[in-house]
């Protein structure tokens, strides 16, 4: 079991950055590839970014890339997201999750998964 807890969101111009961070617990930190998802109001839940148990893998949504920037460091059991160039499309609660089925981001049809979730944060960018 891994319990997921989000921090770093609020309120941004367009164009702007914010880091958001994603503290676990438990001792399995490192056996894990570690995601984001984002959910935005009446939108669907969708993928955003994921990374590998190491950091050697990442897999980005194509609508981040080149502006979102995915990190972990295993020994604070922690996961980064560097968000630069926000856009108003990017206004989204944030999801932290954990893979345990595919930690090293190695096949389609599992790199997307999510075991577990954090609470979420909320990411408002404004026009």
């Amino acid at each position: 079991q891994v319990q997921l807890v989000e921090s770093g969101g609020g309120l941004v111009q367009a164009g702007g950055s914010l880091r958001l961070s994603c503290a676990a617990s438990g001792r399995t930190f490192s056996s894990y590839a570690m995601g984001w998802f984002r959910q935005a109001p009446g939108k669907e839940r969708e993928f955003v970014v994921a990374i590998s148990w190491n950091g050697g893998n990442t897999v980005y949504a194509d609508s981040v890339k080149g502006r979102f920037t995915i990190a972990r460091d295993n020994a604070k059991n922690t996961v980064y997201l560097q968000m630069n160039s926000l856009k108003p499309e990017d206004t989204a609660v944030y999801y932290c999750t954990a893979n345990r089925r595919d930690p090293s981001l190695l096949f389609t049809t599992t790199r997307y998964l999510a075991d577990y979730w954090g609470q979420g944060t909320q990411v408002t960018v404004s026009s």
